[in-house]
């Protein structure tokens, strides 16, 4: 059963129809479920590919990923943040956004850390480098 994408002239809306065929689809006029419309023009769907965690977190691990990574641009850094973001596959959160929209716009970690000291959350103010780790071993 095919689902094809269109765009309604009338009422300029972006809509799916979930046709019963491929002969359905073809030989029917596709009718606008929000105004009822026949101007509509068919777009071409986006594909979309189911992988694996597995060979997300490769391409993480490939060396090109970082190819354009600039650590003292802060831009280079959202970029970097977002495409990681997306391979995880998963919403980070409103601080996360918030973090990366700032670096967007070109502030700094430092700065963006003087703004935000509650963005580790509470008894995390001083991970350092070693990620609060006095680990037992």
């Amino acid at each position: 059963m095919p689902i094809y994408e269109y765009r309604c002239l009338d009422c300029r809306r972006r809509v799916s129809i979930l046709w019963r065929s491929f002969s359905e689809a073809e030989g029917e006029e596709p009718v606008c479920p929000h105004c009822g419309g026949t101007n509509l023009t068919r777009l071409v769907s986006r594909v979309r590919v189911v992988r694996s965690e597995g060979s997300r977190l490769e391409d993480l691990a490939d060396s090109s990923f970082l190819s354009d990574f600039d650590e003292n641009d802060p831009r280079s850094m959202a970029r970097l943040m977002r495409r990681m973001a997306d391979e995880v596959g998963e919403g980070l959160g409103p601080e996360f956004e918030e973090v990366v929209d700032r670096l967007e716009a070109g502030q700094s970690p430092e700065e963006i850390e003087k703004e935000m000291p509650d963005l580790l959350g509470e008894g995390n103010e001083d991970l350092g480098g070693d990620f609060g780790g006095d680990l037992e071993e």
